[in-house]
């Protein structure tokens, strides 16, 4: 069973992922995708970052949003540590309801075209393609979805 909960980004496990997390994206895109996070933004009303958890109580995976613009939050740093085992599914469903509870409508996000796993994982979900947003502009290997939180 995996249990998701907001949780400080600023304590080991998350730091532990979140490592976990930007050496994988660098193996798989050529970018850590540290520049466009800031951890810092987790404390900003209207975030959240979750772990999921194990029964063991291990850290296994986690995610955050930040708020965007009016009624729509981006989804950030998605990581699960095994694939195919109902986590990223876990958080994102938790993240899902969060976002919400705090009145957004919508959930965006940005991945690399050459996460094939990641754009799979998201289609299952229901994202789909969207124009690029913020940074994304003009960046010909990031793909935005997103969903609207009915």
């Amino acid at each position: 069973m995996i249990v998701v909960t907001p949780e400080s980004i600023q304590q080991p496990d998350a730091e532990w992922l979140l490592d976990r997390l930007s050496a994988t994206l660098a193996q798989l895109t050529g970018s850590s995708g540290r520049a466009s996070f800031d951890p810092d933004a987790m404390q900003q009303p209207g975030s959240c970052f979750v772990i999921a958890r194990d029964e063991q109580r291990r850290p296994v995976g986690c995610g955050a949003f930040r708020p965007l613009q009016p009624g729509v939050a981006e989804l950030k740093r998605m990581y699960a540590l095994n694939a195919g085992q109902g986590i990223g599914a876990a958080i994102l469903q938790y993240l899902e309801q969060q976002a919400r509870a705090q009145g957004y409508q919508a959930m965006w996000l940005e991945t690399r075209k050459v996460n094939q796993c990641a754009l799979r994982f998201y289609a299952r979900q229901a994202y789909q393609p969207i124009a690029p947003f913020g940074h994304y502009v003009g960046n010909t290997a990031a793909q935005c979805l997103g969903k609207v939180l009915d």
